[in-house]
């Protein structure tokens, strides 16, 4: 590798690391919020940790830890968590035509994210196909070294931010919807993002008075999408 080479891939790097350092502000707090409950839900620091560090998936590890603690058999949790990640299957795409040949990308792929997803799809084409594989392992690495940090002092102080604070645990549920609030929010100025959004949360929210929670998130986004669908084909149909 000359050093132009090295220079530009090291550039890529500083540039994921600032581009993503923003996101820090949403992780950390979501992350001890997800330690918390994991030590609630029964599972021990470690084994906390090792979820984020191995699962990494949002979402998918707060249902994890509430199926557990709720005794649903292991089939549901894993059916569950991989229905509500299927999102990933859309982002691929989206991303291929960015992503320059690598043997990393196979691993490097663990840390794609929603929020890592929303900035790669935006920053990678503007970078120089030198640049891709440094952003995108600085953006990152980043990323989920924050969440695995803040996962750890949530599962090691939570006993101790429970007995000092104990509003924490009521308030710490609310983090990770908070966290999707944020982004949505600038989508409610559409007319069709807002009527997907708001058949989601009905349908979420009618599955849950009836007893269906555990179902209820991955039912409501299938809801959402095909709302979404419907009403772009049929303003299609119309132009």
């Amino acid at each position: 590798m000359n050093t132009s080479t090295t220079s530009t891939h090291n550039g890529g790097w500083l540039l994921g690391l600032r581009d993503a350092a923003p996101l820090l502000g949403g992780y950390i707090p979501v992350a001890i919020s997800f330690g918390l409950i994991a030590i609630q839900s029964g599972l021990s620091p470690l084994q906390a940790i090792l979820v984020s560090l191995l699962v990494y998936a949002g979402a998918s590890q707060f249902m994890f830890v509430g199926l557990l603690a709720t005794g649903a058999p292991m089939w549901l949790v894993v059916s569950m968590s991989l229905l509500i990640n299927l999102r990933h299957l859309v982002y691929a795409p989206n991303l291929a035509p960015w992503l320059t040949r690598s043997r990393w990308w196979p691993w490097l792929m663990h840390g794609l994210t929603d929020q890592i997803f929303a900035l790669a799809h935006n920053r990678l084409p503007q970078l120089e196909v030198g640049q891709r594989l440094g952003w995108y392992s600085g953006a990152a690495l980043l990323a989920w070294g924050s969440w695995v940090v803040g996962t750890a002092v949530g599962a090691i102080t939570g006993d101790w931010l429970m007995s000092r604070w104990p509003l924490v645990g009521q308030i710490t549920p609310f983090a990770l919807p908070a966290l999707f609030l944020v982004l949505l929010a600038p989508r409610i100025t559409d007319l069709r993002w807002s009527l997907s959004l708001a058949t989601a949360m009905l349908v979420a929210m009618l599955l849950a008075l009836s007893g269906l929670s555990n179902v209820g998130i991955p039912l409501a986004a299938i809801c959402g999408a095909l709302c979404f669908y419907l009403i772009k084909a049929r303003g299609s149909h119309h132009v």
